[in-house]
């Protein structure tokens, strides 16, 4: 397994480990790891958060010199958001490397955005350790790379876009509750209910925060075209 991982980390990553043993346990859930301190990828993910938010900001205030400081904030949570990082890691092939036990898999826990998000975290994580900060920050620039000039225009939450919404058209403010929440503790599923006043939709997603992201875009869209749009009078 060792050798097949280091081949993948080198064509997905750009370098080929010298010890393999860090992006082995970047690719372990807890589910696989039990009893064995240290043996999963939760160290490595939170040392890999920052790792990518450090290479994130760097890059965004090289890249957009003349934005302040509320717009490059919006771009930086737009990029790192824990369901854009297990996107990143179902691109280089991430799923068929998790390691988890046997139950988290029948349960289709490597599918998941929360593990694949906190996987992808964990690797970087792994490679800053092992090859340096110029090694992490040349992966994310790559990996990230198609993401970062998506839209020119500042991304918004669809969240704060919603508030926005309900604000402008005096509506009162978004109020969002847990619906259910079923599945396993390694995947677990919650349904979200937004609602602005009497009008209201409801989300899944694998974590609180997805499904609520997932039902504010939901109701905006909604909303949105339940507004008649404003005729323009000509003279």
């Amino acid at each position: 397994m060792s050798d097949g991982v280091a081949a993948w980390i080198e064509a997905t990553l750009g370098v080929w480990p010298d010890d393999v043993a860090p992006f082995v346990r970047a690719l372990t859930h807890s589910s696989h790891a039990a009893g064995q301190a240290g043996s999963s990828y939760e160290r490595l993910e939170f040392l890999g958060d920052r790792v990518l938010g450090l290479v994130m900001a760097e890059w965004l205030w090289e890249l957009f010199p003349d934005e302040p400081e509320g717009q490059l904030s919006r771009r930086f949570n737009a990029l790192v958001t824990g369901a854009v990082c297990a996107e990143v890691a179902r691109e280089i092939g991430a799923v068929a490397h998790v390691r988890l036990g046997k139950q988290a898999r029948d349960d289709g826990a490597q599918h998941g955005d929360n593990l694949l998000g906190d996987v992808m975290e964990a690797l970087l994580g792994a490679l800053y350790r092992t090859a340096g900060l110029e090694a992490a920050r040349g992966a994310v620039r790559r990996l990230w790379a198609n993401r970062i000039h998506a839209d020119d225009s500042v991304p918004q939450h669809p969240k704060s876009a919603l508030q926005e919404w309900a604000a402008a058209n005096r509506r009162g403010v978004p109020a969002y509750s847990i619906v259910d929440r079923s599945g396993p503790g390694h995947a677990p599923r919650f349904t979200i209910r937004a609602a602005v006043g009497s009008d209201e939709v409801t989300a899944e997603g694998t974590s609180k925060q997805e499904a609520e992201t997932a039902a504010a875009r939901a109701l905006l869209a909604l909303l949105s075209a339940q507004t008649p749009k404003r005729r323009v009078r000509r003279r």
